[in-house]
């Protein structure tokens, strides 16, 4: 039941938490808690942060897709 959850929420996510912390070179786990942690204590500013950092790097993937499909003709 807790694994169907986590595969539930993870592929509906933006995937923001997994790209900060590739980037970073730091365990997806502890960006995530860094995200519950602060929005409790900063009255929910990094749940906007979060939803605007995901609609950036959808619109860069979605970017990177054209690209790839104008320059492959």
């Amino acid at each position: 039941m807790y694994q169907n959850i986590i595969t539930f929420f993870e592929k509906r996510s933006f995937g923001v938490c997994t790209y900060i912390a590739e980037r970073l070179d730091i365990s997806t786990s502890k960006i995530r808690l860094f995200f519950i942690y602060s929005s409790f204590l900063a009255v929910g500013f990094p749940i906007v942060f979060y939803v605007m950092a995901g609609i950036v790097l959808d619109i860069r993937h979605y970017i990177k897709r054209i690209r790839i499909r104008i320059w492959d003709l």
